[in-house]
Order: structure tokens, then C-alpha cells, then sequence
């Protein structure tokens, strides 16, 4: 067991989401990596191998789909949890992101603690 602490990547385009989201989960103990859009995702997922990912949905150039699709289609990233971040809380969201294999979905704003939950729910450790 390695004592290093759970890898997060957050990839969303607005600087507010990224910094709260940095901020909770830093909180949490857990290292951030922060991507502005999927192609920024795309480099960063290769190079720091992270344990879970929050994936934006609306983003410039690469939306969250495709960025998700792309980094399960990988099998290095397969069975890394993405959990995709929406404004928009809509069932067809959820079933499309369902469909590119995303694994969970939360809606923004989001607090800490359901950020929080949802990294332990995927990445149950021990600490």
C-alpha cells in the first residue's frame, strides 16, 4: 500500500469551479491536478495517472464527452472513475454521459462535502 495521497484531476473551463474544487479537495487531503479543457485533460491524464476524474461537460474544443470517451477508451484509463460536472441537471445528461462511460455525475454548484463523497466513494483507501 502506498502512502501517497489519492490523485484527483479536475477538468472544467471556468477558473471558479477549478479553484473551489482544488480548494475542497486539498481540504480532503487529497492531491489536485487541474486541466482548463479536455486537450489540457488529455496530456495531464497520460502524465500524472490519476485516481479519479471530474470532468466538466460544456467545455471549448473538447467537451466532457468526448474528453471522457477518449480516456476510457484508453485501457491504461478504463476503470478510472470519471464523474462528469453539469449546470445542467437534466436525465438525458446523465444518460449520455452514462453512455461515453462515465460513472457518476454531479450537479454545480457542488459543496465540499458531496465533492468529497463522491472521490472516497470511488477511491476507498485506507487513509
Amino acid at each position: 500500500m502506498s502512502a501517497s495521497p489519492t490523485r484527483v484531476l479536475v477538468i472544467d473551463d471556468s477558473n471558479t469551479i477549478r479553484r473551489s474544487a482544488e480548494i475542497f479537495l486539498r481540504q480532503g487531503g487529497y492531491e489536485v491536478v487541474l486541466a482548463e479543457d479536455g486537450f489540457d485533460a488529455l496530456a495531464k491524464v497520460n502524465d500524472h495517472d490519476p485516481q479519479i476524474i471530474f470532468c466538466d461537460i460544456l467545455m471549448p474544443r473538447l467537451d466532457g464527452y468526448q474528453t471522457c470517451a477518449i480516456i476510457k477508451r484508453n485501457p491504461r484509463f478504463a476503470d478510472v472513475p470519471v464523474v462528469m460536472l453539469s449546470s445542467k441537471d437534466g436525465v438525458f445528461d446523465k444518460a449520455r454521459g452514462r453512455m461515453v462511460g462515465s460513472d457518476d455525475y454531479l450537479t454545480k454548484p457542488f459543496t465540499k462535502d458531496q465533492l468529497l463523497k463522491a472521490v472516497a466513494q470511488f477511491c476507498a483507501t485506507s487513509a
